[in-house]
């Protein structure tokens, strides 16, 4: 009967861990950019940021200067948004001294409210300031949550 118990609650535990945290990721591929971001968030009140990574390649050859090649990490997401299937990533590269004072700001929106699915869409929204020439695109986002 002990044994019986022990095994219950180790399952509860183990679901109630599976559970407490949500992974997303979201990737886009077109003729302005490729990019890929993964994001987790606590279930807990207030969702906490728990992980975040990612990478981008801008393929205009007048941006690429700059901003050609970029790694984000938990500092770079300056903004996040998960709930009932509403995703917002805003991820911001306010640049290092090999970017001359140019920035980037990247924001995906996607997924619809009231309707959490395994695989979703969206937009994004990318703009570079501060350089030799502004530059702003959008296009379309693919995301997926585990």
């Amino acid at each position: 009967m002990w044994r019986g118990m022990i095994v219950l609650a180790g399952l509860l535990v183990a679901a109630g861990t599976a559970h407490a945290n949500s992974r997303f990721f979201c990737s886009a591929d077109d003729t302005e950019t490729r990019f890929t971001l993964e994001s987790g968030f606590e279930s807990e009140a207030g969702h906490k940021l728990n992980h975040f990574r990612g990478a981008l390649v801008v393929k205009d050859p007048a941006q690429s200067t700059v901003f050609g090649k970029r790694v984000f990490e938990s500092q770079h997401l300056t903004n996040h948004w998960s709930r009932d299937g509403d995703l917002l990533l805003e991820v911001f590269d306010g640049g290092e001294d090999d970017t001359g004072g140019a920035t980037l700001d990247l924001v995906v929106v996607a997924g619809e409210r009231g309707k959490p699915a395994a695989t979703f869409s969206g937009t994004y929204s990318l703009t570079i300031e501060g350089g030799s020439k502004p530059y702003a695109v959008e296009g379309k986002v693919s995301c997926g949550a585990k």
